[in-house]
């Protein structure tokens, strides 16, 4: 029977006659075996969910098995944090000699890995426009080894073609692979759209309460599962069971928040559009924004997140985010309250002007996360901030 991701999310995949209507936290690093000939069969098995917590635990494994199911997909893993999740995919395709494609517009620590450590493996990575029609299929060749993007983008909310990403991928024998992270499963499904892994910083919307850090994989196929698994292993970036259990305990309410979150964005960037201060809106639900026709049809919804250009740059808005009273001033995003960033001197710091410009970062924009505030209240918030 077909569930709606409303229902998905609440009851748990494995629910079979008498039981706790919620996971316990198993707190144990290690199980006892009853000889050594189990020993051996876990050590050799793939996910053993009660073998070595790194390996695979039963809280762990509950998390992991809704993740699958909310986003369409064959199995997941559950990381540490976000990186741990991209790392162990993208370690997982690279090869020396081969070459990466990617979205130009991506979260600064997984640019960061594209731009400055991949190349001493090797490994070299074309950054695209994703906004150009048929931009996957021109960089795409036989040595590519792994398609990757964001979509929505972070920061610049820049969306990418998924069925046409996915094609061109395919046409070369490589994995598309998504970080749905702004979007969640309850807006966009990519391994409906052709990918072959999608990506969670899991500490933000999934979790949605702002005090865990987790990441997930989630895979269309068995045997792409069975391949990053054993990378994640080796990598080590495991989640422990009481972050687990907060991260499947906040996936419960996911498609409440997501829903209100996606209407108090749209408010919000309905209201900076019109203000004189603003130079320009990032929002795929705005008519205006480039590439609203594609979020159109490819989201069922528009997400939370919303970037903003101050005119004047760096400095006016700096002033605006460090005027907020309402909002906070916070990296981070997803979680139930509003948290305004600048990007250019925050979690895009890091790159160089050079690699914020190739990016499309303007010195004057703001990254917002909307979170369940009245809207009301968060625009008069932004009204006095932008004074």
């Amino acid at each position: 029977m077909s569930e709606d991701i409303e229902t998905t999310a609440i009851h748990p995949v494995r629910k079979k006659g008498h039981g706790p209507m919620v996971e316990p936290i198993f707190m144990s690093s290690t199980w006892r075996l009853k000889d050594a000939k189990q020993g051996a069969d876990f050590a050799l098995s793939t996910a053993p969910p009660e073998f070595y917590t790194r390996w695979g635990n039963p809280t762990t494994r509950d998390l992991e098995l809704v993740l699958a199911k909310i986003e369409g997909g064959s199995n997941a893993i559950a990381t540490g944090s976000g990186m741990g999740a991209v790392s162990s995919t993208v370690f997982t395709f690279v090869r020396p000699g081969k070459n990466v494609v990617a979205g130009k517009s991506l979260y600064s620590a997984t640019t960061e890995m594209f731009a400055r450590y991949l190349p001493q493996f090797k490994v070299n990575t074309k950054f695209l426009d994703t906004t150009i029609e048929g931009t996957f299929t021109k960089a795409v060749n036989r040595d590519t080894c792994m398609v990757y993007v964001e979509s929505p983008a972070n920061p610049t909310m820049e969306l990418t073609d998924l069925r046409e990403a996915a094609e061109a991928a395919e046409k070369v024998g490589a994995p598309l692979v998504v970080d749905n992270t702004f979007a969640t499963p309850v807006n966009q499904r990519p391994l409906d759209l052709g990918a072959e892994v999608v990506v969670h910083s899991a500490t933000k919307y999934l979790g949605g309460h702002t005090d865990v850090i987790a990441g997930a994989v989630i895979t269309k196929d068995e045997e792409t599962f069975k391949r990053i698994w054993k990378v994640y292993k080796m990598l080590g970036p495991s989640i422990g069971p009481f972050e687990a259990f907060l991260v499947r305990r906040g996936i419960k309410t996911l498609p409440l928040r997501v829903k209100r979150q996606n209407e108090t964005a749209m408010a919000l960037a309905e209201f900076l559009e019109g203000h004189k201060a603003v130079s320009r809106v990032h929002y795929p639900g705005l008519r205006s924004f480039p590439q609203h026709r594609l979020a159109r049809r490819q989201m069922k919804g528009f997400g939370g997140m919303l970037a903003f250009e101050v005119k004047g740059g760096y400095k006016p808005a700096v002033r605006f985010a460090e005027g907020v009273r309402l909002a906070s001033l916070a990296v981070s995003l997803g979680g139930v309250e509003t948290l305004v960033e600048h990007a250019a001197s925050m979690t895009h710091g890091t790159l160089t002007p050079q690699e914020r410009k190739l990016a499309g970062i303007d010195e004057g924009l703001i990254r917002v996360s909307v979170g369940l505030e009245a809207s009301a209240d968060l625009i008069e918030d932004f009204r006095a901030a932008l004074k």
